[in-house]
């Protein structure tokens, strides 16, 4: 059994960070060209590689300073079949790739890790389709297949835990759940939604959150929403319900335009990081399990900073 994986310690209750925007900070702050926004492709070179153990150090470091959790998010996002067959990867390939990525974090958890700021791995898996649009749905089955060979990798490492970023409906997070459960790896599901709230399926994300839960017998270990501003979901988790209880993580957009608009951005838009953490701040103090605070596009080391002074000022 690996570190943590029987036993997450952000179920806790306690403060954890995580990272913020990987891909928009690789591509408009190092100039980093990534095809498919797949950030995975850069560990195959030496340059590549130390660009992003240099941007999640600096995250690491302002936990273990601040005494509070982490989770390591590893660059893979886009490393699954669909989009690794689209940049050339075999599945072999892409099997080294998902591997290589937890070494990495395995290393960098040795470097910064201490009691006051337990850190945990998580294999980080993104939506089959695009994430800002729901494209050619998928049954629940089909998803359980398609999500299976990147978990089934991710279960043969160290890695703590599935980290499941960007889902766009429900039938496809049941599946990536279920092919989680079949592997024993405990898995968090972060849904994105529109400026309304709802998921891309056009699903409330509390119904969203509902139906997983239904369907896999409470098989998340807890839900998120990520690639999304505040402003388009505080209104959906204010209306409160049963559901908010299993809700315990956001990583938001610095931005507050739509999908859309972010699709068609040539100049990152990073908003207003202390207003962002007063946000993040403000959703803690109505969800009690809320706990698991990181940033998506737009957001850097400023945000998290400024997250981290807001619902831990003390730390």
């Amino acid at each position: 059994m690996t570190k943590y994986r029987s036993n997450l310690p952000q179920l806790s209750g306690d403060l954890f960070l995580t990272d913020g925007g990987l891909e928009t900070t690789l591509i408009f702050h190092d100039g980093f060209d990534l095809p498919c926004f797949a950030s995975f492709c850069l560990l195959k070179d030496v340059e590549g590689r130390s660009a992003i153990e240099r941007y999640l150090s600096t995250y690491a470091a302002i936990a273990k300073a601040s005494n509070t959790g982490f989770i390591f998010e590893s660059p893979t996002w886009r490393a699954s079949t669909d989009w690794g067959a689209r940049l050339g990867y075999s599945d072999e390939d892409l099997a080294e790739a998902n591997r290589a990525s937890i070494d990495m974090l395995l290393a960098l958890r040795d470097v910064y890790e201490t009691d006051s700021a337990p850190m945990v791995i998580s294999g980080n898996i993104g939506p089959r389709g695009d994430g800002y649009i729901l494209g050619e749905g998928m049954s629940e089955d089909d998803a359980q297949a398609y999500h299976a060979a990147q978990v089934d990798v991710f279960s043969q490492t160290e890695a703590d835990m599935i980290g499941a970023l960007t889902m766009t409906s429900a039938e496809e997070a049941i599946g990536l759940t279920r092919a989680s459960m079949a592997a024993g790896m405990p898995a968090s599901i972060s849904f994105t939604v529109e400026t309304d709230g709802r998921l891309p399926s056009g699903q409330p994300l509390g119904e969203a959150i509902e139906a997983v839960d239904e369907a896999t017998a409470r098989g998340p270990a807890y839900f998120m929403v990520n690639c999304a501003h505040p402003t388009h979901f505080m209104d959906a988790l204010a209306a409160g319900g049963p559901w908010t209880q299993r809700f315990r993580g956001i990583r938001a957009n610095a931005s507050a335009l739509s999908h859309a608009e972010l699709n068609e951005a040539e100049e990152l838009d990073a908003g207003d990081p202390a207003e962002l953490g007063r946000q993040y701040a403000e959703m803690r103090r109505e969800l009690v399990n809320l706990n698991v605070l990181g940033g998506c596009c737009g957001t850097d080391h400023r945000h998290i900073e400024e997250m981290r002074k807001a619902c831990a000022p003390g730390a």
